[in-house]
């Protein structure tokens, strides 16, 4: 247990020490400005003056004092980030040195560790097909490692995947505007409203694992294929014309369902593959959602 318990720190430990040049050059003191509507809470109201956002008017408040008033906002001192992180059976898969769960584990640790370094707090809810665990939000480099270390040795009791019931959990714990990260692979249906509800009114940002093999698998004959969520496993001839027709089919129904979510709720998305550099995938997105803003 003890040998067991150091090997884990010492691989949290190597993964703050491999992101922190990351965090350091690209997101530290740069991601807080990056996320709209953030830093910024109500403190007052004060008479209208010509030039101002009228969508500020609090129009209560202007019909109460018949006079316009519009509310006073101020920066906040910290941000809080959410981590969602989807610790389903598919995460497991890859067909490379790292699985999905491990390159989300190292994406989450990245924005993790720039959040605290900026003081700000991050919380983590760990969900499959039913809220896993909980941890409140917290600063500090201690905190950070802990939520990485959940990330990647947590043991889910469900297998498959519920992101709905995810969202809505973080929906209801949130009492302020916070950055909501949700790491997963998003292989299930049924969560656009749950999306929608949450991105309505925190920014919402997805980070989606890939992995070549989910769609594409090679014509190397007959193989058994094991469901990583429900455990049932088939035969199944690769290189026949009816199997890479109907695998093609489902992956592109999957590629379009997900394009469409994300492009009706307006989510930033992330693809981010088992086999690409995990780092500078989230670099080259934060520069670029700068020049965006």
């Amino acid at each position: 247990m003890k040998e067991r318990a150091e090997e884990i720190l010492r691989r949290v430990r190597r993964i703050e020490i491999s992101t922190r040049k990351v965090v350091d050059n690209v997101l530290s003191g740069q991601y807080h400005t990056r996320f709209k509507g953030q830093g910024m809470q109500f403190s007052d109201f004060r008479e209208y003056d010509p030039g101002d956002d009228i969508r500020h008017i609090d129009w209560k408040v202007t019909a109460r004092t018949q006079s316009a008033h519009i509310k006073k906002f101020e920066e906040e001192r910290d941000l809080t980030v959410y981590l969602v992180v989807d610790v389903s059976g598919s995460g497991l898969f890859s067909t490379v040195a790292k699985n999905k769960t491990e390159i989300l584990a190292e994406t989450c640790a990245m924005l993790a560790f720039a959040a605290v370094r900026n003081n700000d707090r991050v919380g983590l809810i760990l969900f499959s097909d039913r809220i896993e665990k909980h941890v409140p939000p917290k600063k500090g480099r201690s905190h950070a490692m802990r939520l990485v270390t959940e990330i990647l040795y947590y043991t889910p009791v469900g297998r498959k995947t519920n992101i709905s019931s995810a969202l809505e959990h973080c929906a209801n714990v949130m009492k302020h505007t916070a950055v909501v990260i949700v790491a997963s692979d998003f292989m299930d249906s049924g969560y656009e409203n749950a999306l929608k509800r949450v991105a309505k009114r925190h920014d919402v940002i997805a980070m989606q694992a890939r992995d070549r093999r989910d769609f594409e698998v090679p014509p190397i004959g007959e193989i058994e294929l094991i469901d990583p969520e429900t455990g049932e496993s088939f035969l199944a001839n690769t290189a026949s014309y009816q199997f890479q027709k109907e695998f093609k089919d489902r992956v592109t129904q999957f590629n379009k369902q997900t394009d469409d979510i994300f492009a009706r709720t307006g989510v930033d998305r992330v693809e981010i593959w088992t086999h690409e550099d995990t780092f500078m995938k989230i670099a080259n997105y934060f520069k670029s959602r700068s020049k965006r803003i």
